[in-house]
């Protein structure tokens, strides 16, 4: 089955489940769904970072400081956060993400996701998948930010990083 094939559930601006939709069909039509994000560090507290592959079907080739994806039909928040953290990273084993805050990601031309921010921390060696992942390192937090500026960044991703930088200034 191809990742637009995958059936997830469509929510609405409360997100609560309305409907189904296979993946490719809720990106096209603008359908507002669930996706989970994590932010990972390593043991020396730096931050995972990766360009996504030309063959995403969104925000292709972009830079991304989260690893995660969409939360599949009746999936909960956390289901998919360690499981699209252990798939991404190409791990086993990994402690179950810590939730930290929730927030409706809008672009203002018609994508909208309902989003779970995570961490978690990340002792293995990791080996991410090359379907998803051309290339990553782990980067001291003082280089992502610099390179904010330098690099594209999937937007979703950098709306997320800007909010768990409030929330841990208002924390």
């Amino acid at each position: 089955m191809s990742s637009a094939d995958e059936i997830l559930d469509i929510v609405d601006e409360n997100d609560r489940v309305v409907g189904q939709s296979p993946r490719g069909a809720a990106y096209a039509r603008g359908l507002r769904h669930r996706c989970a994000f994590i932010q990972v560090r390593d043991a020396a507290g730096r931050l995972f970072v990766h360009r996504r592959t030309p063959t995403k079907l969104v925000f292709p080739s972009l830079y991304d400081m989260w690893v995660g994806g969409v939360v599949g039909a009746g999936e909960t928040y956390d289901e998919a956060a360690l499981r699209e953290a252990e798939e991404e990273l190409g791990v086993s084993g990994l402690p179950s993400p810590e939730f930290l805050f929730k927030f409706l990601y809008d672009d203002g031309a018609g994508q909208s996701w309902w989003s779970a921010v995570y961490e978690v921390r990340c002792d293995l060696p990791v080996n991410p998948q090359a379907e998803e992942v051309a290339w990553h390192d782990f980067l001291p937090e003082e280089e992502v930010e610099r390179r904010l500026s330098q690099w594209e960044w999937v937007p979703d991703g950098l709306d997320a990083y800007e909010r768990l930088r409030a929330f841990r200034t208002a924390g």
